[in-house]
């Protein structure tokens, strides 16, 4: 979901005052001031902010409501969408959430986190220079005591310069980039595999488990953020979802 507040039919030396809303409730979205599921003002709090008629604040609710970037909800307000993929319309949650929902514990191995040369397909990937360096960590998720994930990220070093300072045994990667680079898209792969025989040993599974694997690619307002692959033991992780039309 890009966060888009323009209009082209408003004048640049005089935006319109809708515009100047929408503007003012992206900032605050795209800053992380307002996360997920967060309540925004009212449309009589913003008439009384902007001193505006309350047609005006309704309409820039209106069309961010349109764009996908709020959801109003009929006697209990308004609020800033979940931001799901655009490509796969799969929620992009963070691990350790949707572990400690189940009831259980997560917690998360640290095994490389550093700065490497980055590979021509992770900088098509990164809009990068072939040339570039990028930061990258490999995590692996543990629920209770079973290994559950290994996740490799590969983080554009001029959107998030302080990635490599972070602890990700106390922050998962997910947690850090939505605070430091809100999301605004996504993309996923995901296929079955056969992991390599390192990433069985990681994961404490026989070569022959099938495994799911997830490629994603994100983006904040500044560009591609990150690419991770996600693996994930068959027989141990699923992913689902909830559509409504």
């Amino acid at each position: 979901m890009t966060i888009n507040a323009s209009n082209s039919s408003t004048k640049k030396d005089k935006p319109a005052k809708y515009t100047i809303i929408k503007q003012y409730i992206c900032e605050h979205i795209e800053s992380g001031e307002w996360p997920q599921n967060a309540k925004v003002p009212s449309e009589n709090e913003l008439t009384q902010q902007f001193d505006v008629s309350r047609m005006t604040a309704r309409r820039a609710l209106q069309e961010l409501t349109e764009q996908g970037i709020l959801v109003r909800s009929q006697g209990a307000g308004t609020f800033v969408a979940t931001f799901k993929s655009q490509s796969s319309l799969l929620e992009i949650r963070n691990i350790s959430d949707e572990i400690s929902e189940r009831g259980h514990q997560h917690k998360a191995k640290q095994l490389l986190l550093r700065s490497i040369a980055v590979t021509e397909e992770i900088a098509i990937l990164l809009n990068l220079k072939n040339n570039e360096d990028v930061f990258y960590s490999e995590i692996l998720h543990y629920e209770n005591d079973d290994a559950i994930q290994l996740e490799q990220r590969f983080v554009n070093v001029s959107l998030v310069p302080d990635y490599l300072l972070q602890n990700f045994t106390i922050i998962t990667p997910h947690e850090y980039l939505s605070s430091v680079a809100p999301l605004t898209e996504a993309t996923h792969e995901i296929e079955a595999i056969l992991a390599s025989d390192e990433i069985c040993q990681q994961l404490d599974i026989q070569t022959t488990t099938p495994c799911l694997q997830v490629k994603r690619r994100t983006w904040s307002k500044q560009g591609v953020v990150s690419v991770a692959i996600l693996t994930s033991p068959g027989d141990k992780y699923r992913l689902g979802s909830h559509l409504k039309f």
